[in-house]
């Protein structure tokens, strides 16, 4: 899964790139340049079967960061959209810290604003790519040419009326067959969004809203430089914060893409697996390896809290803890599992 940094210049998507992913982006990054960087989610369950497990190796799950082109207003240079429409999230970052010695491009910070004008960016990109659609169609249904895939037609008038209205494509009814067939033109307001608010140390612990975190970059930098865990928490306690900003940014996307993690346990490795939500057990497994899925004969579940109580995969199994389900079982957040297969 593949998550787009958005936003208009000197909203701080860069530093919150850097931050998330580690990676420093060079000067020399050209116009229009994309790049990618990969975010481990520190996920305190994977912590604490790896302190009992002991493992060689622990594995968190990750995100992925695409830090895309400046957003440019409509009519001009518009090269975010093409790295946007090949993302699965839309992350809008917008600036809400006041500072003369930081420029805002338009004029004065206002967050409200910034997050109505890439939402309205967002929608006016979906229109100009439907109404290319749309004439084209037109063109071959002139010439005897195919008119498209069946049922896309309607789907995009629909779309266009709705887009028109403000409304974003994801607010829209449409079957699963409709949708398969608009789905190769990545149209962005079928993604889900989120909302990144870069504010100030003192609003960091304030109510961002729904689908939205706020998060301070000063504050991030330095919450970074404390190597020791126990005084980064009462660093972080001090601004009233259980977490830094970069683990709840992680989170919030997890979540806003719909997905979960199910968890593998031994001596080699402990890791956590990323799935989407209701995926039963046998498409579960195949995140592990194809062969799972394609062989598939049951899966042996321990809960987490199971495991934390009685501290081993042995224990559990003596405690009758250990439940076996079959290919129609739906992996639940926070399943330990061990996949049977023949292949």
């Amino acid at each position: 899964m593949k998550i787009a940094l958005l936003g208009y210049t000197q909203s701080g998507k860069k530093t919150l790139f850097e931050l998330l992913t580690g990676r420093v982006v060079p000067e020399s990054r050209k116009p229009g340049e994309v790049v990618e960087g990969i975010s481990s989610i520190q996920d305190t369950r994977v912590a604490g079967l790896s302190r009992l497990c002991d493992p060689k190796k622990t594995t968190y799950a990750e995100n992925q960061y695409v830090l895309c082109p400046d957003v440019t207003e409509t009519g001009t240079d518009r090269a975010w959209l093409d790295a946007a429409r090949q993302c699965d999230l839309l992350c809008l970052v917008v600036r809400a810290f006041v500072s003369e010695e930081v420029y805002h491009p338009q004029g004065a910070v206002d967050a409200p604003r910034d997050l109505e004008n890439l939402h309205t960016e967002l929608i006016f990109a979906d229109m100009e790519l439907i109404e290319r659609r749309l004439r084209r169609m037109d063109k071959e249904k002139r010439t005897g040419k195919s008119p498209g895939r069946p049922g896309e037609e309607d789907v995009l008038r629909r779309g266009m009326a709705a887009l028109e209205e403000g409304t974003p494509l994801s607010a829209l009814e449409v079957e699963d067959h409709e949708y398969e067939a608009v789905k190769s033109l990545d149209l962005l307001t079928f993604k889900p969004t989120l909302a990144v608010h870069n504010v100030s140390e003192e609003d960091v612990a304030s109510d961002a809203g729904s689908r939205a975190v706020n998060v301070s970059c000063l504050l991030e930098r330095e919450i970074m430089a404390i190597d020791d865990p126990a005084e980064r928490t009462e660093y972080l306690s001090t601004y009233g914060l259980a977490e830094s900003g970069l683990d709840r940014v992680n989170a919030a996307a997890y979540e806003a893409l719909g997905l979960m993690s199910f968890y593998t346990v031994g001596p080699d490795e402990v890791r956590a697996w990323t799935i989407r939500k209701g995926s039963v057990a046998p498409v579960s497994g195949g995140k592990i390896h194809t062969d799972i899925e394609r062989g598939f004969i049951r899966v042996e579940i321990m809960r987490y809290d199971d495991f934390v109580q009685l501290g081993s995969e042995k224990a559990v199994k003596d405690a009758g803890k250990t439940e076996t389900r079959g290919r129609d079982y739906v992996i639940e957040d926070g399943d330990i599992c061990h996949f049977l297969f023949n292949v």
